[in-house]
Parts: structure tokens; C-alpha cells; sequence
């Protein structure tokens, strides 16, 4: 005797799947003209030997990675990752690029912003500085907490004050680093533009720059002054010496000299 059918319930529609679709980011043409930096982007794009290889890819191929962008409040688009892309297609002479829109918030752009470069070769000291305080001022406006900069009062680098950075801590994680290394860096955010220059020239170490950074502006500048002076830049005792005596409000011309 052949089995029944399996019959319906009259009027029962199948349960839909509870698993939500995942979105399919669509790669589009962007004009050239209409993408623009990302505000105070840390990372400089230099016309070095690698931007040069990086066109001559872009001439022969295209541009095979679509740069991350955003729509601009002023029209247009904001560059999250693809900065370099972009100026290796003008020199390439294309007149457009491949780009994935996202919307984002400020902080959320800015992480993201941060975390496509960081891992890049031959960023610069005082750069890999500014992406570190952006991304962690970021984190801290996420989490709903001030920005601020305790850093600045950890001056002996505490681990019972350092455990407590926990937005710090999380920059480190993700850069594959410690929090006081981050925090070493963010400190080169304090020196004066001349400053940050000679270490990313390699002229003042890394360790007696952070010691420079908490002088004063005018004490800085007494700085580069001597350096001039003395065709000499401090070493990490004379840079500790020089950050005591600023604290001790005792740092001028003459004591400058002297160390």
C-alpha cells in the first residue's frame, strides 16, 4: 500500500530564518575629485621610491585593494584607508578609483582610520604618536569617558598607574605592543613640531624625547636654542636632568648651557 503524502497544515506559513543576511559591501567608481583626506590624517604620503612603485602597480593592474570611504556633510567622500592608493592613481593618471562606502561615526572612522595604517613599514615616530592619541581619545569618547590625558601625569611610567589605562591598553592590544610603549609615544605629541622633526630624524633618541616632552613650550624652545648653539642634541641623562629642573621651576638659558 503506498505511503501518504505529508500533508500541510492549512493556513501555516514555513518560520522564517532568524539569522540576519550579512550586508554585501558594493565596490564602486569614485571620481578622484571627489575623495578627500581624513581630517588631521597622521601618516604623510610621500613621493619616496615606494609611491613610485606603487603607481607603476597601479598603471599595469589598477588599483586591486577598493580604498574605504565615507560621505562628506560638505559632499563628496572622506578617505578611511586608501590614501596613498588615491595619489598613486593621480600619478598613474586615472581619473577614478575603486572604493567601498561606509557610514561610520567620527570615533568609529578614526579607530578604523588608525588600525589600516599602523601596521604600514617606515611610519615615521611622530606619526605612529598622533594615530596613537587619536585612536585612544576615540576609544575613550566610545566608552563614554573623557578624553584625558593621564598619560601626561604618569611621568614616571607607574605599572600600578599604568594598569588603570585600560583605552591605552587596548591601542597596545591591538597594535601588538605594551601601554607604556603607547604611552612613550603619545608623549612625542607634546613636543614642538621642531622637536618631533629631529626624532623622526633620529637626531634625539626616542627615550630622552619623552623626557624633553615635559618641558614647557618656552623651555623647548630654550631647547633648540642650545641646540643650535652647541651643534648638539641631549643626551638621556641631560634630558633628565633638564625635565628636574623644569619641575623645579629652575630651567633657563644659563642652566640649559650649563648641562
Amino acid at each position: 500500500m503506498p505511503e501518504k503524502a505529508a500533508q500541510k497544515e492549512p493556513g501555516k506559513k514555513p518560520v522564517p530564518s532568524k539569522k540576519p543576511k550579512p550586508q554585501q559591501e558594493v565596490v564602486v567608481q569614485i571620481p578622484l575629485s571627489e575623495l578627500h583626506p581624513f581630517p588631521d590624517h597622521p601618516f604623510k604620503v610621500r613621493d619616496d621610491e615606494a609611491m613610485q612603485e606603487t603607481a607603476e602597480s597601479i598603471r599595469q593592474y589598477g588599483v586591486l585593494v577598493p580604498a574605504i570611504v565615507r560621505p562628506r556633510e560638505d559632499g563628496g567622500y572622506e578617505i578611511i584607508a586608501g590614501h596613498r592608493r588615491r595619489h598613486g592613481s593621480v600619478l598613474a593618471g586615472l581619473s577614478a578609483m575603486p572604493c567601498i562606502v561606509r557610514q561610520m561615526d567620527d570615533d568609529t572612522a578614526t579607530i578604523l582610520m588608525v588600525d589600516s595604517n599602523i601596521q604600514r613599514e617606515n611610519i615615521l615616530p611622530s606619526e605612529r604618536a598622533q594615530a596613537y592619541k587619536m585612536k585612544l581619545e576615540a576609544i575613550r569618547r566610545k566608552a563614554g569617558r573623557p578624553a584625558k590625558t593621564e598619560e601626561k601625569a604618569d611621568e614616571n611610567n607607574s605599572p600600578q598607574v599604568a594598569a588603570n589605562f585600560r583605552a591605552d591598553d587596548t591601542v597596545a592590544k591591538d597594535a601588538g605592543i605594551s601601554g607604556d610603549t603607547v604611552r612613550r609615544y603619545i608623549r612625542l605629541t607634546e613636543l614642538s613640531p621642531e622637536l618631533q622633526q629631529m626624532v623622526d630624524e633620529k637626531k634625539i633618541g626616542m627615550t630622552p624625547a619623552v623626557e624633553i616632552s615635559y618641558l614647557k613650550p618656552e623651555e623647548q624652545q630654550m631647547l633648540l636654542t642650545a641646540i643650535d648653539s652647541e651643534q648638539a642634541t641631549p643626551s638621556l641623562s641631560q634630558a633628565q636632568r633638564m625635565k628636574k629642573l623644569s619641575r623645579d621651576g629652575k630651567l633657563n638659558d644659563d642652566t640649559m648651557l650649563d648641562i
